[in-house]
């Protein structure tokens, strides 16, 4: 099947295929120095780059590391938001030839420990409000220095005022520590010229930690050319020019965020509009003011934006693309989204896209020039994919649902630590291609149009039949009391599990007994008898992931923990 790449039939103008240079990063970065020195690079709350302004920065800064103690092969922890310090210094340290283990900001002290071990870091750059949490960990941990930086650092001094009355003040002052180092000074004092690195395209450049709120995550390690490919397809699939702006909603901890809105973006001389942190009304205020080209984002993120009132009233005509990633897109919120964009002169669909973090983030998207529902499109140029019966390398027939396999130039070197875990993950098929076992549930059409059903750890065993929650879920926001609906599988002594779903309502007054039977009845028309919700639970609110995705993990501890409590 794959050798015949049925979708490359429908890939209007984008390239069957792309040759990849053999750099790092940050020298793919200076190639657009070269190209756009006097262009926006950046723009991070009204603090603007030029090309040439963020290359210095990004200079300074390798030099300043390499002064303090950070060498080739040596691993640094990033837990930023999306803003200049952390961006500039991730190409710092490729420059150097180090390597950037990217985390959450918010992260809690017992995680941090866990980071800094497993990545084995002995430096970090974080902002002032997380001190605390850091230092609680250093003795336990490699880390030796600790880089702080304040959101002021970046900031016009208006709004540097308006950060300290609002948020600054509250921040802790962080006491005189031998091990802390600021951004800051460290930026403007003098430093000898860095060591040139002798790092390869193929070296590990990242570390990304596998999403996920139960269990431990694991350390995803990538190259710098699972980024570059990876970035060139982006492009080359959504048309991006060097005049073009993205808003860089999602974190730089994750790969959707690190990879498309920031990597790929300075790779094609466009500029990335940082937003450090995601509400509905700061990303609403950002588009009407910006006008960005390209929205990418998670569903939530989309819909939360159709409802907002000040996008409901901005001028659109300036978006070239919206791409959903990350979580299944429900049709409603899809065409909720294309109806504002719509109205308001932009001349958009809504795509679907997939991927995971161990090939960086997405491989395979609908094309520009198609639409088909349910997709979640086609593979990227260079990038292969087939689907095989679980737990086999055989290929099922096209229309059977089987487990997704990707190969291509964007898969993941591994697992960091764990090579039994590598081995599962990624094999070698008899075709001679390493494959990776993605984990996921889908089907193939005959036009090599993919279709996403679900992550095998979702999949609910109800009196022996496989349920798809996803497709419970799309069921239920049909009904039109639906907002949200998020459907899990609980314990059950004489089904192994039943199925409860989880809604949020338009109106939260109309939560009763016979609006739950109403939705298990609406279920009934469409759904087969095992696949429908036994239990229906009304929240005023769903739990969601680090980057908005909506946290079933959560719910399925909470039943557990009810459980258990009945038993006691």
């Amino acid at each position: 099947m794959y050798e015949k790449k049925p979708w490359l039939n429908y890939y209007g103008n984008a390239p069957h295929s792309i040759q990849y240079p053999q750099i790092t990063m940050y020298e793919a970065l200076m190639d657009s120095v070269k190209k756009k020195p006097d262009a926006i690079a950046w723009d991070f709350m009204d603090y603007t780059a030029t090309y040439t302004e963020f290359a210095e920065a990004i200079d300074t800064c390798a030099n300043a590391l390499a002064d303090i103690g950070l060498r080739e092969g040596d691993r640094i922890t990033i837990s930023m938001p999306t803003c200049p310090q952390g961006v500039i210094c991730f190409y710092a340290v490729n420059k150097l030839g180090a390597v950037a283990s990217m985390i959450h900001p918010l992260s809690p002290a017992n995680e941090i420990e866990f980071y800094l071990n497993i990545s084995e870091s002995r430096f970090a750059l974080t902002l002032d409000a997380f001190y605390q949490p850091f230092k609680e960990v250093m003795d336990k941990t490699p880390l030796e220095t600790l880089i702080l930086t304040k959101i002021s650092d970046y900031l016009s001094p208006l709004k540097s005022l308006g950060f300290y009355i609002t948020k600054g003040r509250k921040i802790p002052a962080v006491p005189k520590d031998p091990n802390v180092v600021w951004w800051k000074d460290m930026m403007k004092a003098p430093h000898p010229q860095a060591p040139v690195s002798s790092m390869k395209s193929e070296d590990m450049a990242v570390i990304l930690y596998s999403g996920g709120t139960t269990g431990t995550p694991k350390g995803i390690m990538l190259s710098n050319m699972n980024f570059i490919s990876e970035g060139q397809q982006v492009a080359s699939w959504g048309k991006m020019s060097d005049d073009d702006s993205i808003l860089a909603i999602l974190p730089i901890f994750h790969g959707f965020g690190l990879g498309v809105c920031i990597n790929a973006f300075f790779m094609g001389g466009g500029k990335s509009i940082m937003v450090p942190q995601f509400t509905p009304e700061i990303v609403a205020k950002l588009i009407k003011k910006k006008q960005p080209n390209f929205l990418i984002g998670v569903p939530t993120l989309f819909e939360a934006l159709s409802k907002n009132k000040v996008f409901q009233k901005t001028n659109l005509s300036c978006l070239k693309a919206a791409f959903s990633g990350a979580d299944t897109l429900p049709r409603a919120t899809k065409e909720e989204f294309e109806k504002v964009v719509h109205k308001n002169g932009g001349d958009i669909q809504l795509r679907e896209g997939y991927g995971l973090t161990e090939s960086v983030t997405a491989v395979m998207a609908m094309p520009m020039t198609e639409y088909r529902e349910g997709s979640i499109g086609v593979p990227f140029p260079d990038m292969l994919a087939k689907v095989v019966k679980q737990g086999t390398m055989e290929e099922v027939p096209v229309g059977e649902e089987g487990e997704i396999c990707i190969a291509g130039p964007a898969v993941m070197l591994g697992y960091l630590n764990q090579e039994e875990e590598t081995l599962k993950t990624l094999k070698k098929h008899p075709d001679g291609e390493t494959w990776l076992h993605t984990g996921d549930i889908g089907s193939m059409d005959e036009d090599g149009f993919f279709y996403f059903k679900l992550r095998l750890k979702r999949m609910i065993k109800s009196s022996g039949f496989n349920v798809y929650p996803a497709q419970v879920e799309n069921v239920l926001r049909t009904h039109p009391a639906v907002d949200q609906a998020c459907v899990i599988g609980v314990p059950d002594t004489t089904q192994v599990e039943r199925v409860k779903a989880f809604v949020v309502l338009k109106d939260s007054a109309k939560a009763s007994e016979d609006l739950a039977n109403q939705l298990i009845l609406h279920c009934q028309k469409d759904l087969i008898k095992w696949s429908c919700p036994r239990e229906i639970e009304f929240r005023d609110s769903l739990p969601t992931t680090k980057v908005g995705k909506v946290a079933f993990t959560e719910l399925e501890e909470e039943e557990k923990s009810k459980i258990a409590a009945d038993c006691d």
